[in-house]
């Protein structure tokens, strides 16, 4: 198993408005937005010289079957076509079968059994983040159809372990995991009655949450949760961007 496998190691926005949603982002976060030169069109968000994320506009078929603007996690495998039949096998989806990208990897759009998307991705090269810097993703969290089915999918794909849990009363237990560091890099809980589906949601950090909102609201950007301190002392907002895509920011002060 190679160093990276498991682990989350690259973000997809899929909007309806590429140049828009690069502007916002820009703005919002600190990214850098650079043109691949990809057809089709595909822009790379950057930190200083850290690739973090890319946005693409929604593809025909992802269209026509109504698909939403959304965020997409990438996570590392061994063999894409290998995770893919263990996908399907427990009772998940495939989206997009094993398509290869020259010079970049090989990859294959899929759902967990309640329908959250994400990808499965060999890199054609190792991916290295600063984690927890500002502009990278700092927390990814399953809003799960059911959470234990979900953590059985999960941590017997990935090998992902558990790190803790913190019982929300009414809202149920929210459970943190590991994908192979000691430290939790994500959670997961069922999600809430209004959710409309099961989906990832992922964090990116700010330095100074106060300033993020005021950037992200005079953006265009709809505040949907927050702002609120969760366990560990850091602080939290979600949101929806002006294309419709949910995202949420987090920082270690206000």
């Amino acid at each position: 198993m190679s160093v990276s496998s498991g682990k989350f190691i690259w973000y997809d926005l899929m909007t309806t408005d590429m140049k828009a949603a690069s502007d916002f982002y820009s703005k919002v976060i600190g990214w850098q937005a650079m043109d691949s030169g990809m057809t089709p069109p595909y822009t790379v968000l950057s930190m200083g010289s850290s690739m973090v994320a890319g946005i693409m506009g929604v593809p025909s078929e992802a269209a026509a079957s109504g698909a939403p603007p959304s965020w997409t996690g990438h996570i590392s495998v061994d063999d894409v076509d290998a995770s893919v039949e263990k996908i399907t096998a427990a009772g998940g989806s495939v989206h997009r079968p094993p398509t290869d990208i020259p010079g970049v990897g090989r990859f294959s759009v899929v759902a967990d059994p309640h329908g959250a998307v994400f990808v499965v991705f060999k890199p054609s090269s190792e991916m290295p983040a600063a984690a927890g810097a500002p502009g990278q993703i700092g927390w990814r969290e399953l809003h799960a159809g059911d959470l234990e089915p979900a953590w059985e999918f999960y941590s017997s794909l990935f090998g992902w372990t558990k790190s803790g849990e913190v019982d929300m009363g009414p809202m149920g237990v929210y459970r943190m995991f590991s994908t192979g560091d000691e430290m939790p890099v994500g959670g997961m809980m069922t999600k809430m009655p209004e959710s409309p589906h099961p989906m990832w949601l992922y964090y990116f950090t700010v330095n100074g949450l106060d300033a993020a909102i005021e950037r992200a609201g005079s953006a265009g950007g709809k505040l949907l949760v927050g702002p609120h301190e969760v366990p560990g002392g850091q602080w939290i907002a979600q949101y929806l961007d002006p294309q419709g895509a949910m995202f949420a920011i987090v920082s270690d002060a206000r």
